[in-house]
């Protein structure tokens, strides 16, 4: 398979690299797989990521606790950097922030253990996220958030293809209209399988299985 490169306008070290095929998420079918592997792992691409959305909140935004999904964690902790530096101010005793992830139980609800709550409980919480696709992980999150007291300060992502949840702006890097074509399905709903289609991929946070591809002859779509 193919790889497609998109480039950000605004860095040259955010990029996107996408497959087209048949991919099954947890909660939909798409079009396109996006890999984010280098950006969330790389630490001066992640560090890149993080000063971009560091742009999107005013320096009276306060920002007490950023929650990372996806295995944004490294990003996270750059972009904590990039909004102290640009000097949002969190209300925490030591005015820094904590930087955490929940975790997922049994039945897949977002949960967040006893000791992390002081994280999230009474602070102004910024959601991280590498992708928003259908809004069904960003909603869970944010009801999590919710659920154990905290409010929300924003939402960030790598990529995303809606323009808000629950009321809630997502503030992204890369937006549907950057790649020509993406949908999303619900399963019963898919074309592909409809025309019974194979899958290439199963699609999590951590990654792709099911499928062999190598990134050669990169084509760049902008």
């Amino acid at each position: 398979m193919q790889t497609f490169k998109i480039n950000s306008p605004y860095n040259n070290l955010i990029n996107l690299k996408v497959i087209q095929g048949h991919f099954a998420t947890t909660s939909s079918h798409i079009n396109y797989y996006i890999d984010l592997t280098t950006l969330k792992a790389r630490a001066n691409e992640a560090k890149a990521v993080a000063k971009s959305m560091s742009q999107e909140y005013l320096a009276t935004t306060i920002v007490d606790t950023i929650v990372c999904i996806d295995g944004t964690n490294v990003i996270g902790a750059y972009l904590a950097d990039a909004l102290t530096e640009s000097g949002i101010m969190s209300m925490n005793q030591h005015n820094t922030m904590y930087i955490t992830t929940p975790e997922v139980n049994s039945v897949g609800q977002l949960t967040f253990k006893d000791d992390v709550i002081p994280m999230i409980r009474n602070r102004h919480v910024l959601l991280l996220l590498a992708t928003a696709t259908t809004g069904h992980t960003t909603g869970q999150a944010i009801e999590c958030i919710k659920y154990y007291g905290g409010s929300i300060a924003g939402i960030s992502a790598i990529f995303s293809a809606i323009e808000n949840v629950q009321g809630y702006d997502v503030h992204t890097i890369f937006h549907l209209k950057d790649i020509e074509g993406y949908a999303s399905y619900n399963s019963h709903e898919c074309p592909f399988c409809k025309a019974k289609v194979q899958l290439d991929g199963l699609v999590s946070a951590g990654g792709i299985t099911g499928m062999n591809f190598t990134y050669d002859g990169i084509e760049h779509l902008s």
